[in-house]
């Protein structure tokens, strides 16, 4: 199997949505702890779980991306991108209901509709 890059502008974009997937996956993974400073979570005084959910959550991002790369196929991209838009979903529908609003959460929520828009703008022939 060997590496293929893409030559479309919209297929880039999908692809560099899959490569930033992949290293944010890497990052939880790596540094679980970082993330949760970045993101004002907390885990409770002794307790590892916080932690651990989020090395596990870094393996599906880091594995899904690269499936993306790896396949480069349209309906992997938009699989991709529904994911991160659900995500967004997900903190749209917490700042309503749960009033988890501030500029962190605004910042992950433009990440996550960034991470959505790339795969599905090449996937919808948007660009």
């Amino acid at each position: 199997m060997e590496f293929y890059f893409p030559a479309t502008t919209g297929e880039q974009m999908a692809f560099v949505g899959a490569v930033a997937t992949v290293l944010l996956g890497l990052f939880l993974m790596l540094a679980p702890r970082v993330w949760m400073g970045l993101t004002g979570l907390s885990s409770s005084e002794g307790r590892r779980d916080g932690a651990s959910e989020l090395r596990s959550m870094g393996g599906l991002l880091a594995g899904f991306g690269l499936a993306a790369l790896l396949l480069a196929q349209d309906f992997i991209y938009f699989a991709l991108g529904a994911g991160f838009a659900l995500a967004a979903v997900g903190r749209v529908l917490s700042a309503v209901l749960d009033g988890a609003i501030g500029s962190r959460k605004i910042l992950l929520l433009i990440v996550y509709l960034v991470l959505a828009a790339l795969p599905l703008a090449y996937v919808f022939q948007w660009v």
